[in-house]
This record gives C-alpha cells, sequence and structure tokens, in this order.
C-alpha cells in the first residue's frame, strides 16, 4: 500500500469565456508584470488587449514584459527578475503557454531571492542551493493545451552556455490562480496544437508507467490518454473545434494534477539542451517509438500499457505493443509520423553525447522507469529513433 501527498493550492477557472472574469477575483497584489512571449500570438489576437483590461477593470496595475523565448533561459528569468523590481511589482501574470508560464514562475521566485537563478539548479554546473525566500504569487492564463504548467510547481530553463536544459521544482512556485480558457487555444497553430498535445500525452504516460505511481495519479493520467486520443486528431484537424479543444485543454490540465516523468523526459532535455529551437512536445515524438516499444519487447510494464491501450479505444488490448501500435497510429492522424531529428539540426554524430547528458539534467526520474536503463540502452533508443 503506497503512501503519497496530493496538494494542489492553485485555484483554476476553467471553461470558454473565463478570461473574461479575471478582475473579478481577488488577485494577490496591486502591481503586475504581465509576462509574454517574444512572438507576436497574443497581440495580434487581442487576448493581451484583453488581458490588460481586466487587470485594469479590477483595480491593478501592470508593466508589460514581452521577452521570453521558446526554451526560457537563465537570462530571460534574471531580466525578468529586474523588471519586477525596477517597477515595483509584487506579483506576476503569465499570459502564455507553458514556455511563458514556466519562466514566470522563475521569474516570481528570482524577484525575491539573491544570486542568480542557475544558483537554484540541480543540473550539473547549477549551484544546487535551496532558495531561501518564497516566490511571489503567480497568476497564470495559458494559451495551449501541454505542459499543465498552470497548475504545478514546476519550470523548465535552458541555459545555453551550459547547454543544459533542466527543471526546477520549487513548492512556492506553485500558481495562486489560473485561467484554462479553451478560447485562447483557437488560434494555435495545426502542428504546435499536435506538439504540445503529445507533451501532455506523455506526461501522462510516462505517470502510468512509472514504477512510482498510485492509484490517484493514474487515475487522472488515464483519463488525460483517453481525451487526447479521441480529440487531439480534431483539434490538429480543425483548431476552431470548440469540443475538442476543451477536452484537450481538460486533459492538458488532468495530465498535470500528479505528473510523474520517467527517463523520457530527461532523454528530450539531453536533445533540447543542444538545440534551443527544438519544441519539447516534439523532442518527445522524436524518441516516443523506440522508448516505449524498448519495454512492450521486454514485457517490462504489461498491465500498464493494456490500460493505456484501453484507455486510447483498443478493446481487446492484450499487450505491451497494442499500446505501442495505438500511438503510432495517434502520431499518424496528427500528421507527426514523419519528425526527423534531422529536420530540427540533430546530427546522428551527436547522439553519442546524449546519454552523459540525460543523467546531467533534470526532466524526469530516471530511477522510475519499468526496468534500468543503461547509456547503452539510451544511445540505441536515440539511434533507432534518428532519421
Amino acid at each position: 500500500m503506497r503512501r503519497f501527498t496530493f496538494q494542489i493550492p492553485t485555484k483554476i477557472l476553467f471553461g470558454a469565456g473565463q478570461l473574461g472574469k479575471l478582475h473579478q477575483q481577488k488577485l494577490p497584489g496591486k502591481k503586475a508584470l504581465l509576462i509574454t512571449s517574444n512572438g507576436k500570438s497574443v497581440k495580434a489576437n487581442g487576448t493581451l488587449d484583453r488581458t490588460q483590461a481586466e487587470l485594469e477593470q479590477a483595480g491593478i496595475a501592470s508593466v508589460l514584459f514581452d521577452q521570453i523565448r521558446p526554451n526560457p533561459t537563465r537570462q530571460n528569468v534574471m531580466d525578468g527578475a529586474a523588471a519586477v523590481k525596477a517597477n515595483g511589482c509584487d506579483f506576476v501574470v503569465a499570459l502564455g503557454g507553458g514556455s511563458v508560464m514556466d519562466c514566470s514562475k522563475c521569474i516570481a521566485l528570482m524577484s525575491t531571492n539573491p544570486g542568480d537563478i542557475w544558483d537554484y539548479s540541480r543540473s550539473a554546473s547549477g549551484g544546487k542551493q535551496t532558495p531561501p525566500n518564497k516566490a511571489l504569487p503567480i497568476v497564470c492564463i495559458t494559451t495551449s493545451a501541454g505542459t499543465g504548467s498552470e497548475v504545478d510547481a514546476a519550470a523548465v530553463i535552458s541555459d545555453d552556455e551550459a547547454e543544459e536544459k533542466t527543471g526546477m521544482f520549487f513548492p512556492s512556485m506553485f500558481p495562486t490562480l489560473s485561467i484554462v480558457d479553451p478560447e485562447l487555444m483557437v488560434s494555435v497553430p495545426p502542428h504546435f496544437t499536435a506538439y504540445q498535445g503529445m507533451d501532455a500525452f506523455f506526461h501522462a504516460s510516462e505517470s502510468v508507467i512509472n514504477k512510482k505511481e498510485h492509484v490517484m495519479g493514474e487515475m487522472f493520467a488515464l483519463k488525460a490518454i483517453e481525451l487526447i486520443a479521441q480529440y487531439l486528431p480534431r483539434a490538429v484537424k480543425d483548431g476552431s473545434d470548440m469540443e475538442a479543444r476543451y477536452h484537450m485543454a481538460v486533459a492538458n490540465t488532468l495530465a498535470a494534477y500528479y505528473m510523474l516523468c520517467t527517463s523520457a523526459h530527461s532523454m528530450e532535455h539531453a536533445m533540447g539542451s543542444y538545440h534551443k529551437d527544438l519544441a519539447h512536445g516534439a523532442g518527445l515524438i522524436l524518441i516516443a517509438h523506440a522508448y516505449y516499444d524498448f519495454f512492450a519487447e521486454r514485457q517490462a510494464a504489461e498491465p500498464q500499457m493494456i490500460k493505456m491501450a484501453k484507455a486510447m479505444g483498443v478493446e481487446n488490448a492484450s499487450s505491451g505493443k497494442d499500446f505501442v501500435r495505438a500511438l503510432d497510429g495517434l502520431l499518424e492522424s496528427i500528421g507527426c509520423a514523419d519528425l526527423k531529428m534531422s529536420s530540427f539540426g540533430i546530427t546522428r554524430d551527436e547522439l553519442k553525447k546524449y546519454p552523459k547528458r540525460v543523467h546531467e539534467v533534470l526532466g524526469g526520474d530516471t530511477t522510475a522507469d519499468p526496468l534500468p536503463l543503461s547509456d547503452a540502452d539510451y544511445l540505441a533508443m536515440f539511434e533507432s529513433s534518428y532519421r
């Protein structure tokens, strides 16, 4: 009988039109640093204007910080923290996808703590310190269905100089309030809808095969897998399909309620450490078949894989191979079956650097896999995935 702790202190406003309720909420400060990406989407589609209007209606002053890049960096964090201090902000509002929300959490942390964000990283080059102070309060308004960052205390940050992409996990980085409004996700392009949706899928599938999972986490994860298998192809095909967007938003949040990632996430972080333009979900897709087939071939997680296959609609599933086939079919249905590492600038020769890096970055728990993996196993998976 396993013991576990479950705590999600974040208040969530979920559903279409919920952004319009922001002004009615008790917000955790008087002046916000409003954080967005360095792209144009929230400006072009009016979401930024709407958010600023909501804050103004709530009597909250705000300062815009629009410098967050995909795969956000150590420098992004420190620049944002400097903006908080320079403008006298007392909380942060993240408006965007996983990159913006992750970076915003770390900005909130570094607004109250000394030094550099990498002082608190547990990656190979990190300082491995514990922050002495709690982060500033965080409000998340997610515009994508993928990372689940709106309900967890985790963030993924890159250091380009050290060539490390790593996870940060501090309890004070749980958002105080999150808005999950599927209407804000309609404009996400099909390929990013696919990448983000599969990120959520792998959060769930890694949790189900994870040796440290328990019945409550499995409950969230299996429902997320069921919804993604059913609705992600629809969301990719027609971004304005609100039923599909709604259920993908539900799945994304459920998958993050009790997320226990395995070494697959560490493998992706190893690739992403060297390739800043590799979308996280795309990186996970690249290695997915090899990773799950490794365990299916060895019948290492049969009961769990059968559960996932059944959640995906394989009624008579009887082996891990049924899950692998269902996964391959899902990737085919969303146009991701032919993704190539080489298209993202990855060379075959560099693969040999990756196994060592798997142990040096924090992505998932490498001790939680159904079977222990050696560096030779990691390399074999990378090599068999390479195209």
